[in-house]
């Protein structure tokens, strides 16, 4: 610290002296405790800040911005079931009835889960890999492997026998938990490549034939029986704060996926300060309800639904495994949650139905529902948190938009969160038309998820917010517009990838800071902006430097009949670009269909085309439409700035982007690897001579 420099020479006056050596026994006090806490938490022995081994140990990063006391899973857990042990923790639909269980019956039952992981032999540092969609099953299945000494891992219900064959033997996977036979079907394919396989547990349905070491959920609770509450308090009294216990395996776009190790720290210390940082509340003040229904594989439902849900005393509601086909909406609407997250292009479905439902009114109702949001959007761009509302605008949201959202589920919910992806500006714009302001989270696999949060209290327009209380974040090789590398330090910062040395070396400076890889700024009260990814940045044949985010965004502004758009140009003479028309989804498959949606029908109608399908638009085949997406492309290109940013060529394909096609993550995320391998050919025609 500055501070300590400070020479305290006669010429410094006498009260200058004395406020100086106030802050410098304040600094020496604060180091001092810092110590202190490290004396008497009990850690495992740790020489370095990371590891790549699952037995291993590290450093925790802890000075006076974060310097509480380490605790493990188990610890966090119990600290809350005596504050909210009769409150209800998790509320699973059967039926037509809401099965609920509090947080005592939650502990005892992960207790219960543990046991019997360790009946089968989950050997210390294993893990267990669970494969199935979000259920208390789920959650209690991972509670129950950290309690038990385990590793927890998810994997992605998307994945493939060969992917989850890689997370298994990565991770040396005692016992996988899947939910059904589909799953099911994926490890028996593979169960012989996996040599630390013992079991296999199945959550939902019954089991079609029984095979050795194959569990109904019913049988593997029943497995713990035989165990001790002595023998699982042992294994439990063992663990410490700064060991694996949750492993997060990155969606592998430019590689082999990468398991992500984090501490019982990592989970306990986010779990605390992320969520307060977005303003979530603790049950003694008011309990907050959340569905889950994101894929908890993934780092954000993981940290936001599971270890924060025990930390606030939360009450979880899970949404029905088809809930991404279009049954969440009638959850929230049972529901009715405090909060809500979703990742970007989740915001984008909910905002593409709303505008088919206004289109599908009557003049009046469509005028009313239109004007409405109209003076929505304009106060809340004009709002700061200390304005007052104007009275147009209350009428507008008690007569209009109250309505609109609780159709959504949303009459109760007070904080909406965004995150996992960037948003479009036009996305976030639209949800301010009906009072809903999405915070940004911003963050990764590598940091426990958010990093930087906004709020109710740190809220800007396009912002990620600001730095978790606690956190710190550097821009690294600063440009003359002020856009850096971002990079993380603080508790929430990983252990190291498994097995991964030469990829943890890469991620973490010498001094222990994560590069996290994409590009921002920071304003002055400290609010950043992601601008792009390095590795994503197009640099033209001509060495301009292009970012494709900024560009993809203006175009899909500008043409609302275009789903995706992907900017391509990396090491070419110019940019040329392709897009994707939106359209319905197969319900059942989640597949595009060529049928247009009904947005993308009005906007051909409105040009006089009578185009229904994508198939009667590509080739060139529907002129009115090409000139259109012509016009608006060169609209964006007239607000370049430098020829070098102009697209020059561009396609329609002849299917929208999805999970089931490859083209998009999990988490809906656009994978560009993939994207420019799939359509190799379509590319190098724009480059042909």
């Amino acid at each position: 610290m500055v501070l300590q420099k400070i020479s305290f020479q006669e010429e410094v006056p006498g009260r200058v002296q004395k406020i100086c050596r106030g802050f410098l026994i304040l600094v020496q006090a604060e180091k001092k405790s810092i110590e202190e806490v490290l004396a008497v938490a009990e850690l495992a022995p740790a020489q370095s800040l990371w590891t790549t081994e699952a037995s291993g140990s590290v450093q925790l990063r802890m000075d006076e911005l974060c310097p509480e006391q380490p605790i493990t899973v188990h610890q966090m857990f119990t600290n809350s079931v005596q504050k909210y042990g009769k409150l209800t923790a998790l509320a699973s639909k059967r039926g037509n009835k809401w099965d609920k269980v509090t947080f005592s019956e939650y502990y005892h039952l992960s207790r219960m889960a543990a046991k019997s992981f360790l009946k089968l032999g989950l050997e210390r540092f294993h893990s267990v890999a669970i494969l199935g969609f979000n259920s208390a099953e789920w959650f209690i299945a991972a509670v129950g492997t950290v309690f038990a000494g385990g590793i927890m891992a998810g994997v992605y219900t998307t994945n493939s026998a060969d992917a989850c064959l890689y997370v298994a033997k990565d991770s040396k996977a005692n016992v996988i938990v899947v939910e059904n036979q589909k799953q099911l079907d994926k490890i028996l394919q593979i169960k012989d490549s996996l040599p630390h396989l013992k079991a296999i547990v199945q959550y939902s349905g019954s089991l079609k034939e029984k095979l050795p070491n194959l569990y109904s959920w019913e049988e593997f609770i029943g497995l713990g029986m035989e165990v001790s509450d002595q023998e699982l308090d042992e294994v439990i009294s063992s663990q410490k704060a700064n060991q694996c216990c949750v492993l997060i395996y990155t969606s592998g776009t430019t590689g082999s996926p990468k398991g992500v190790m984090l501490s019982h720290d990592n989970i306990t210390w986010t779990a605390h300060h992320a969520s307060r940082a977005g303003d979530m509340q603790p049950a003694e003040i008011r309990q907050e309800s959340l569905v889950s229904y994101l894929p908890l594989s993934h780092i954000a439902a993981q940290i936001y639904d599971l270890w924060t849900g025990i930390q606030w005393g939360e009450q979880v509601s899970f949404a029905q495994p088809d809930a991404l086909k279009g049954t969440l909406v009638d959850t929230l609407r049972e529901v009715a949650p405090t909060a809500h997250m979703g990742v970007p292009r989740v915001w984008e479905k909910i905002m593409e139905k709303i505008k088919e439902g206004i289109s599908r009114c009557g003049y009046m109702k469509r005028k009313l529902v239109t004007w409405a949001m109209s003076v929505s959007l304009e106060a809340n761009q004009r709002l700061t948190k200390d304005d007052e509302k104007s009275f147009l605008f209350t009428l507008a949201d008690s007569l209009v938009l109250q309505k609109l959202r609780a159709e959504l589920g949303f009459s109760n919910c007070v904080k909406f969160f965004s995150g996992a992806a960037p948003i479009g500006s036009e996305t976030l714009q639209f949800f301010l038309g009906l009072n809903i302001r999405l915070y940004e989270a911003y963050g990764m696999s590598e940091s426990s998820g958010p990093h930087f949060m906004s709020g109710p209290k740190a809220y800007r327009f396009s912002s990620c917010g600001k730095v978790v209380p606690g956190c710190r974040y550097k821009l690294l090789n600063v440009d003359s517009d002020g856009i850096g590398e971002v990079c993380f330090w603080g508790r929430n910062v990983f252990m190291g990838f498994l097995n991964l040395e030469d990829k943890t070396k890469e991620a973490l400076d010498e001094d222990g800071w994560l590069r996290s890889g994409d590009l921002g700024r920071v304003d002055e009260d400290g609010f950043l902006y992601i601008t792009g990814r390095i590795k994503e940045l197009i640099i033209t044949a001509g060495g301009e430097n292009v970012p494709p985010l900024l560009i993809e965004d203006a175009v899909k502004h500008e043409l609302p009949i275009i789903s995706n758009a992907m900017l391509i140009g990396d090491k070419r003479k110019y940019l040329s670009m392709l897009l994707t028309l939106k359209c319905t989804i197969n319900p059942e498959t989640t597949e595009p269909t060529d049928i247009l949606s009904l947005e993308a029908v009005e906007f051909c109608q409105r040009l006089g085309s009578l185009s229904t399908k994508v198939s009667d638009i590509i080739g060139g085949k529907d002129k009115l439409v090409y000139q259109s997406i012509e016009e608006g492309i060169a609209r964006v290109n007239s607000k370049a700035t430098s020829n070098a940013q102009r697209i020059q060529k561009w396609i329609i394909l002849g299917k929208d982007f999805s999970i089931v096609g490859g083209e998009l993550g999990p988490t809906m995320k656009l994978r560009r690897p993939v994207v420019l391998q799939m359509y190799h050919s379509e590319i190098e025609s724009f480059y042909r001579e």
